[in-house]
């Protein structure tokens, strides 16, 4: 598969990778400039930007972007004085195991967009679905039935649209996924009645959104829907809703015994298994040294 269509695929599922890209390589190196690769969250690396050492660089640089959301151009240099161009702004690392030349690499992380799961088959839902996608939110239609607090795990935000239906269940299946942004589209007479058949906390009603939106006078379903997406955006933006990612296995790191480099263990790093104790190798080279001396 291309590297492109294995990217658009990590897109429609909502997974978040970072995408590395060599823009200079300084012999001997076994990359190239233009060699690229995706990196998963549990460290997998699809594709080729470097031999074992350098790849557990970039493998934990990547995390780090992943983690902060902001890209990084990582320079990956030998022991020793090495001429390089400067680079402002560039991560560096000292890589012991490098064949002598250097590497600049750079890490985009790809964070999925906020999700927002609009429930209802109504002309606010249909509005507010458009006016999601517009400004570049994920979103996922559902009719007005209640779901399990499960199902809501990779959800931003959630807006009831539907006029009527279990719209209180839907609620409760918010908060118990513990949902940030809650909506509700109903007056304020309504609203307050679903919420105190639910006989919810004071802390569980303020998470609660009703009337939904804004309020910017709103009329039509379409300044409605402006409302509901600018508030979602007001509380990503500055109010810190967290945009939670659908959850996978995580990396995990060791030191490697023979050249106390730090590894990011993943599929493929060296390992083994002595007296029932696991180490983790940067290369096949400090394995079997490892396992010549037994220390």
């Amino acid at each position: 598969m291309k590297m492109s269509d294995r990217a658009r695929q990590l897109v429609r599922t909502r997974t978040p990778f970072v995408h590395a890209t060599v823009v200079r390589a300084q012999q001997p190196t076994s990359a190239h400039a233009g060699d690229e690769a995706i990196l998963l969250q549990d460290g997998t690396i699809e594709g080729f930007v470097g031999g074992q050492c350098a790849q557990n660089s970039v493998r934990k640089a990547a995390l780090g972007a992943l983690q902060s959301h902001e890209s990084v151009l990582l320079r990956v240099l030998p022991d020793g004085d090495l001429q390089f161009p400067e680079a402002p702004g560039a991560a560096v690392v000292v890589n012991p195991c490098l064949s002598g030349g250097a590497l600049e690499i750079f890490l985009e992380p790809q964070i999925p967009a906020p999700l927002v799961r609009i429930c209802g088959a109504t002309p606010i839902a249909d509005a507010l679905a458009e006016m999601c996608e517009l400004v570049g939110f994920g979103v996922q239609r559902r009719a007005a039935e209640a779901d399990s607090s499960d199902s809501l795990a990779d959800t931003t935000a959630m807006v009831i649209a539907s006029h009527g239906g279990p719209e209180a269940e839907m609620i409760r299946a918010a908060l118990d996924a513990g949902l940030g942004y809650i909506g509700l589209v109903a007056s304020r007479i309504r609203g307050a009645s679903i919420l105190d058949e639910l006989g919810l906390t004071d802390a569980e009603r303020a998470r609660v959104r009703t009337p939904v939106g804004l309020p910017i006078g709103a009329k039509t379903s379409a300044e409605i829907a402006v409302s509901i997406v600018a508030q979602v955006i007001q509380a990503i933006r500055r109010d810190g809703l967290a945009v939670t990612p659908r959850t996978v296995n995580v990396a995990i790191e060791a030191l490697d015994p023979v050249c106390g480099m730090t590894v990011t263990v993943g599929p493929d790093t060296p390992h083994l298994t002595i007296d029932d104790v696991d180490h983790w190798f940067c290369s096949s080279g400090c394995r079997a040294s490892f396992a010549n001396t037994g220390s």
